[in-house]
């Protein structure tokens, strides 16, 4: 059984930086997507990064872009998610997801994770101005 275990969620002033990690366990295979996406309240999901572990090819949301980054262990299945100067708007719950396909790291992370089969329970970042 695939599961997703993420930290590193919390309080933090804006402008700071936060690192999540996201560890999958529960399967053999060594090319799988796995990436974040977040909800706030009164909001859609939405993708904020993704990796595939065949060849790192990434995708990020585009608020995203310049302030996060995404980067992964293979050998470890753990994914880690490095927010910089992170803003009142990225306030949300932060889930970690994983799924086999290899397009998923696009059409799954640009459409609020359609089709990512695995999902870990959220882990809630807060940004105070």
């Amino acid at each position: 059984e695939v599961q997703l275990q993420a930290s590193g969620g919390g309080l933090v002033q804006a402008g700071g930086s936060l690192r999540l990690s996201c560890a999958a366990s529960g399967f053999t295979a060594d090319n799988y997507v796995i990436g974040w996406f977040r909800q706030a309240p009164g909001k859609e999901r939405e993708g904020v990064s993704c990796i595939r572990s065949s060849d790192g090819s990434t995708y990020y949301g585009n608020s995203m872009k310049g302030r996060f980054t995404i980067s992964s262990v293979n050998a470890k299945k753990t994914a880690y998610l490095q927010m910089n100067s992170l803003k009142s708007e990225d306030t949300a719950v932060y889930y970690c997801a994983l799924d086999f396909v290899r397009s998923r790291v696009y059409d799954g992370c640009s459409r609020g994770g359609y089709g990512m089969g695995y999902w870990g329970k959220g882990t809630l970042v807060t940004v105070s101005s």
